[in-house]
This record gives C-alpha cells, sequence and structure tokens, in this order.
C-alpha cells in the first residue's frame, strides 16, 4: 500500500533552518538544582536575570522543593477531610447550635398550628 501525499513530512511551508542569526540570541542562563524531601533532584534552568523561586514543585513526586540539599522543605500536613457539620461545629458552640435548633423547630410547630402545608 502506498501513501500518498507530501514527499516532504514534518515540515510546513516556509519552513527552513533556523539559526541564531534569525532568531536572535538567547539570553544568558544558569542551572539551578532543587532537591525533595524523597531525594529526587531536579534541574531547571533560569535565565541569569531571573529571580530564583525560594520553592518549586519535585516533578516526580509532587513534594515541594528547595535548592539546600541538606535542607529540603518537609511534606505538607495533609489535613483529613471534614464533614459539613465538622464546619459548622467550628463556627458555633453547642449552646449556640441548641438556641438555633429551638427557634428552628419553633417556627416549625407555629407554622403547622395554622395549618400550613409543610414538605
Amino acid at each position: 500500500m502506498a501513501g500518498g501525499g507530501s514527499a516532504i513530512r514534518g515540515s510546513r511551508v516556509g519552513a527552513g533552518p533556523m539559526g541564531e542569526a534569525e532568531r536572535g540570541d538567547t539570553a544568558p542562563r544558569q542551572r539551578i538544582v532543587f532537591f525533595c524531601a524523597n531525594g529526587h533532584e531536579t534541574a531547571t534552568v533560569f535565565a541569569v536575570e531571573a529571580a530564583i523561586p525560594e520553592a518549586w514543585d519535585c516533578p516526580r513526586c509532587g513534594l515541594p522543593t528547595s535548592t539546600d540539599v541538606n535542607n529540603p522543605p518537609p511534606p505538607p500536613k495533609i489535613e483529613p477531610y471534614k464533614t459539613h457539620l465538622a464546619y459548622v461545629k467550628e463556627r458555633r458552640s453547642e449552646q449556640e447550635a441548641a438556641e438555633i435548633l429551638d427557634e428552628a423547630l419553633q417556627k416549625l410547630r407555629d407554622r403547622r398550628a395554622r395549618g400550613e402545608i409543610i414538605f
């Protein structure tokens, strides 16, 4: 089975060799190595005049990294999942919750006493 089409595959019209002369000079660069708590090394290239970030994410494990090989940042603490009730309990005391519940129940009883249909 013969394939049809262009004899030059993978190129576009007007494509040609792109060299330094056509693109211009590249900015001077520096190689910075970051280290994570799992012992992974991540080498990243930055422009010399660019500000180097204090932390970087490890592409292997996702932990935060730093440039200090002897003192990498610790893994972040993972908070357990909180239910809606747990968040409510953070905002309200037991006494406030009891008062709100009593108020809501009283409104419900008043509506039933008036004969309103409640769904």
